[in-house]
């Protein structure tokens, strides 16, 4: 502990804050972020979260400009990563990922169980709505099937391990159409619809827990455990509470990037990188940008986003971003862009009530050189139902 019982090894705020506001000026100068998270554990030594949080609002307060602190939010993540590995050596430890998977794997599974143990009265026209509602409740497991899809399946496939992309999220949207089924089937098809359901999700917690999570443990690291525990917060926990230390992780991930003073300039105007961020993150669209050798290196990051992403993926192949059953027509679009043949392709879908418009766009540079492709998906529901005009 240090002097002020804190955990630190240097006496009081005004101190701290001094060290802080030297690092920051470093930061500036182009010190690298390792170094700076190094000077940072020499000089001011372990710290809680909190008290980084505290900290950095203090040094707001003083005055200093939040485009600073900011880029101490990197050093920020660094130190958080390093004091999470610490704990993601025991795959039991509260905080692991795959004791978070199993902990709603045994909320899955009572659920599952109590609509299972309703089915045969259905044969006498019984207990159907008791059914649904537990099968509408139930549907939280496409969460818990998205942050493996979105955020352990790429650290598998950086670890050379691809199986759980190309076959266990084939098996998800299974369950996925198992559940439309469901809920959409008429009393006579609802007790087999209901039961088919019920028995895949329970097979799917089989698999995660005999299969995928063994297999994850021997190819993953604890730095890899960190970097899941991190962005699994994006994308949220089902039936649990979220783990200590899941809001940290949250404005963490909000709040870390490559935002220096540096200026992008365009032929028809230029922006600092705080801005071009802000306004990509402000338009009315979710973009993905994967590049000429179909590798994902951008998406936005809107507060509704659509369909989920979490940064694990940038660097990750564009197949591997989609379950099996799309690869063809992906494939397609892919090879009509790159060939010429195409410059764009729409979908529109309908999901949980809501119509989405999904474009894709082949982009080129003036001489016709293929760049990549831009996906562009919308929630057009509301636009859907404008009529007439409203000026300013």
């Amino acid at each position: 502990m240090g002097e002020d019982g804190t955990g630190g090894t240097m006496g009081g705020y005004p101190d701290r804050k001094k060290i802080l506001k030297a690092i920051l000026a470093e930061l500036h100068a182009g010190l690298p972020l390792e170094e700076a998270k190094t000077k940072f554990l020499a000089e001011i030594g372990s710290v809680t979260a909190k008290e980084i949080f505290e900290l950095e609002q203090s040094l707001l307060d003083d005055g200093v400009p939040a485009e600073e602190i900011k880029k101490f939010c990197n050093v920020h993540a660094l130190l958080f990563d390093s004091s999470l590995e610490g704990s993601m050596a025991d795959p039991a430890a509260p905080r692991h990922p795959v004791a978070l998977f199993k902990a709603e794997n045994a909320e899955i599974k009572r659920r599952v169980e109590n609509a299972r143990a309703l089915l045969p009265a259905l044969k006498d026209g019984k207990g159907a709505d008791w059914v649904r509602n537990i099968i509408e409740e139930l549907r939280a497991v496409i969460t818990h099937y998205e942050r493996k899809e979105q955020v352990l399946f790429p650290y598998l496939e950086k670890a050379g391990f691809y199986g759980p992309s190309k076959v266990m999220w084939g098996k998800h949207d299974e369950v996925r159409g198992l559940f439309k089924t469901a809920l959409a089937a008429d009393s006579a098809g609802f007790p087999a619809a209901a039961a088919a359901l019920l028995d895949e999700v329970e097979g799917m917690i089989f698999k995660e827990e005999s299969i995928l999570f063994p297999t994850a443990l021997e190819k993953l690291k604890p730095a890899d455990w960190a970097g899941i525990f991190r962005e699994s917060a994006q994308a949220g926990y089902i039936f649990i509470d979220p783990p200590e230390g899941a809001d940290e992780a949250l404005d963490i991930a909000q709040n870390t990037g490559s935002l220096s003073g540096a200026t992008v300039t365009l032929p028809s105007g230029n922006f600092s990188l705080a801005d071009l961020t802000a306004l990509l993150n402000a338009l009315p669209v979710d973009l993905t940008f994967v590049d000429a050798d179909d590798t994902v290196r951008y998406f936005s990051e809107g507060k509704d986003r659509v369909f989920l992403r979490a940064r694990s993926i940038i660097g990750r192949k564009v197949l591997n971003c989609h379950p099996p059953q799309s690869l063809a027509a992906v494939e397609k679009i892919l090879k009509g862009f790159k060939d010429g043949s195409k410059s764009s392709e729409e979908f529109w879908i309908n999901m949980k009530g809501r119509v989405i418009h999904i474009r894709y766009f082949a982009l080129r540079d003036p001489g016709g050189k293929y760049l990549g492709s831009l996906e562009v998906t919308q929630d057009i529901t509301d636009i859907q139902k404008i009529t007439g005009e409203k000026r300013l």
